[in-house]
């Protein structure tokens, strides 16, 4: 059966009853423009199903709709931002280092320097549509966080900042 369409077992109860995460959107100025920096930069497998919209992955079940809505998209934040996990923290050098490099060719807004961060290595940076992406190195296993469950308890308010991420 295809994992990505077995039912999880229920731990908890919910109103939906979900099957997978599978998509998130973000908004572009330019399907060809931005297409070109999925694929030749990010190395996101790109398809075009519908005529304002295409869909990139990458070796996952989940997806990300690209709608195209012309020269009205908004500024982002870098809170909020997708992530692309690579192999090691010489890799996350090399990115950064082609990130500034191209930084004109693929449109880059933006580009943070490098930080360790809440136990990864990474940069942030925005690109030509204004969505912030975040080129991590993440030596956890994104399960043993599930795995382990929560380690701060709901009661601790924090915020966090756009100074923490720069």
């Amino acid at each position: 059966m295809n994992r990505a369409l077995a039912v999880p077992p229920r731990n908890k109860s919910s109103i939906v009853n979900p099957v997978f995460l599978s998509h998130g959107t973000l908004m572009c100025r330019d399907l060809a423009k931005s297409r070109r920096f999925y694929e030749e930069f990010l190395g996101l497998e790109v398809v075009r199903h519908a005529r304002p919209a295409m869909m990139l992955r990458l070796k996952t079940g989940m997806y990300v709709v690209a709608v195209c809505i012309g020269e009205k998209v908004s500024d982002q934040h870098v809170l909020t931002h997708w992530g692309v996990n690579v192999a090691s923290r010489a890799e996350v050098d090399r990115a950064h280092a082609e990130a500034t490099r191209l930084k004109e060719k693929y449109g880059i807004r933006k580009i943070n320097k490098v930080l360790e961060r809440h136990g990864a290595y990474a940069f942030y940076f925005q690109d030509l549509d204004n969505n912030w992406w975040e080129i991590q190195h993440e030596p956890r296993a994104i399960d043993d966080f599930f795995d382990r469950g929560d380690i701060v308890d709901m009661s601790v308010i924090a915020i966090d900042s756009v100074a923490s991420h720069e």
